[in-house]
């Protein structure tokens, strides 16, 4: 299905679309750059959300994406980069990002110094998506170089080299998870130069529909115990008697292309989500939901009884 069908589907309004499309043509984009167009296998599912993003980004704002963890923020970061038809650039912050990492640094080339532009400079030019993953983890004094390229002013003062202004398309998505270690409060002035969208944690509905989407060759009655492994460690994890380590949808879904592999589902969770967690006693509790789910006879062909063929 095209993600542009995909919002139809979802029930976007269909002027949001319209003015989708109208984006898309008046913005032209160099065909050089059209491999940073991220297509995406999977599709975000949650219709305020995107609306939410889909409004804020037609009227030129940059927007922050805040959740617990498995909710899907850098599939919607992708997603959006795709909805739009813009070149995509990622940052993953962490404690020795700093402004030379974002807005480049000087290098020799052909015996002469020369700028190596960084992600927000090539975004800034390009007038691509730069998304900014865990931006909760950088250090402030890495940040604060985005102020002006973030605000109204839509600039880039290089030191030493010339001012940049942002190209009319260049668009800035943070993501962040407060439940990581190494992450801390954002700054005040940096949480004011976006408009901050909460996802909230994944819900069965949502959870069933990402997964036979991935699995349509799935038992769905299986699928259905697989989804409630998940959300039972979810329920554990809010409430505070297990870290968040084995709440993992993306080792979920590796599991169960582990299974379709071939692998024994009990190996494949095993490998996917149990062994998140380092701590004894939580391998136990997470070991305990997945016995009430997954049977021991369980194989491959119980989960997948009409696999297709395989392929790399």
């Amino acid at each position: 299905m095209d993600i542009i069908e995909n919002l139809r589907v979802q029930g976007i309004s269909e002027k949001l679309i319209e003015d989708i499309l109208y984006f898309r043509k008046y913005f032209d984009l160099n065909k050089d750059l059209e491999y940073r167009i991220t297509k995406s296998s999977t599709y975000f599912y949650g219709k305020d959300i995107l609306s939410m993003c889909i409004s804020a980004i037609l009227e030129d704002e940059n927007i922050l994406l805040s959740g617990p963890k498995a909710t899907g923020k850098n599939i919607l970061a992708d997603n959006l980069s795709e909805i739009f038809g813009r070149p995509q650039w990622n940052t993953s912050f962490h404690i020795n990002t700093d402004s030379s990492t974002l807005i480049g640094t000087d290098t020799f080339i052909d015996n002469e110094v020369k700028l190596r532009r960084g992600s927000v400079y090539e975004c800034a030019i390009n007038g691509g998506f730069g998304v900014f993953d865990e931006i909760n983890m950088a250090k402030n004094d890495a940040i604060v170089v985005l102020h002006s390229a973030l605000d109204y002013r839509r600039v880039i003062d290089v030191p030493g080299y010339d001012r940049v202004g942002l190209h009319p398309a260049t668009r800035f998505i943070g993501t962040m998870n407060y439940e990581y270690a190494g992450t801390k409060e954002l700054n005040e002035a940096l949480v004011s130069r976006f408009m901050v969208i909460d996802i909230p944690a994944i819900e069965e509905d949502k959870l069933m529909l990402i997964l036979k989407e991935e699995f349509k060759d799935a038992e769905e009655e299986k699928l259905i115990q697989f989804a409630g492994i998940f959300l039972d460690l979810q329920l554990k994890s809010q409430n505070g008697e297990i870290s968040s380590k084995s709440v993992d949808l993306r080792g979920l879904i590796g599991s169960l292309k582990a299974i379709r592999r071939g692998l024994e589902p009990k190996l494949a969770i095993n490998m996917g989500m149990t062994g998140k967690s380092f701590d004894l006693y939580e391998k136990e509790i997470v070991g305990d939901i997945i016995k009430t789910r997954i049977a021991d006879k369980w194989e491959s062909k119980d989960i997948f009884p009409n696999k297709v063929k395989m392929s790399y």
